[in-house]
């Protein structure tokens, strides 16, 4: 089975390729597609003919969406359709990676993750650009799987916006007396080699629709902080903060803890704790022993 992976030098990207190793999988960077020419996709896929199209690349910087929101559609909602209607056409299985940031925009406060049948209302340009793609997906391409993702951390980092933030926060623990971080954005940290793992089976299957993926439990920016520093053993306080005190182009969600309840309903949620997959992450980038 030939697998071509859209985006392979990313934090997720990279990860699949390694996961999917067993696959014959091709490895499509941006010189070999540009996914907002639909000729490019066209003439990529007619090359390689996959049976199986996981499209990672995405324009992620949330707050450079704000200002250039021609780019975020461009990318993030014509890309994804052209890259939809190319799978369609070659009847390959297209897997989609979406966002948290697709909720968040209600006014009144959340206290209960989303499932995959909320309804999406995004707080920023980042989050309707890629809302938009999935509507794109949904209607364009039979066999897909769209899978929602959250704060993901990868030993690859993230091509998009330089790093990821775990490795920030080990940084600027070294570099600084003392760090502040925001208290009142709460999510589910992921793990790019456990996200990974999960895609890898489910394009074996025929559950076609929306997932999301994240790993267990949730937290704040402040506890990802904290929690970091003290699997590394750094002892640099960290020092709580809200949103309005760090003001950014974009708004934030301040809840977008998602729920795995399409993978629970078919028995398949065995996404470990975020802590626990922290410290796998740190022994691989040889923070802790």
């Amino acid at each position: 089975m030939k697998v071509a992976v859209i985006g392979p030098s990313g934090q997720l990207g990279s990860d699949l390729c390694k996961t999917l190793a067993h696959f014959d999988i091709v490895s499509l960077t941006h010189s070999d597609i540009e996914i907002t020419d639909i000729q490019s996709v066209k003439r990529a896929f007619s090359r390689h003919h996959p049976d199986i199209v996981i499209n990672t690349a995405a324009f992620v910087r949330v707050d450079d969406c704000e200002t250039e929101p021609d780019k975020a559609f461009l990318i993030n909602t014509l890309g994804a359709r052209n890259v939809a209607v190319m799978a369609e056409e070659i009847s390959a299985k297209l897997v989609h990676i979406s966002t948290d940031y697709v909720f968040g925009g209600e006014p009144e406060a959340r206290t209960t993750p989303y499932t995959e049948f909320d309804t999406p209302v995004p707080p920023n340009i980042y989050g309707k650009s890629k809302l938009a793609g999935e509507q794109f997906v949904r209607h364009l391409c039979r066999r897909h799987f769209i899978v929602r993702v959250s704060a993901l951390f990868g030993t690859a980092g993230s091509s998009g916006k330089g790093g990821n933030f775990v490795e920030t926060m080990i940084r600027l623990a070294k570099e600084r007396h003392q760090l502040t971080v925001v208290n009142d954005q709460v999510f589910s940290p992921t793990y790019t080699k456990d996200l990974a793992s999960k895609i890898a089976w489910l394009i074996t299957t025929e559950y076609y629709g929306t997932f999301h993926i994240t790993n267990k439990g949730t937290c704040s920016w402040y506890d990802f902080a904290r929690e970091i520093l003290r699997q590394a053993g750094l002892s640099t306080p960290v020092i709580p903060i809200t949103s309005d005190q760090y003001p950014q182009k974009a708004r934030r969600p301040r809840y977008s803890v998602l729920d795995n309840y399409h993978l629970r309903l078919l028995g398949a949620d065995d996404m470990r704790p975020w802590q626990e997959a922290l410290t796998h992450y740190l022994k691989s980038k040889g923070h802790i022993p």
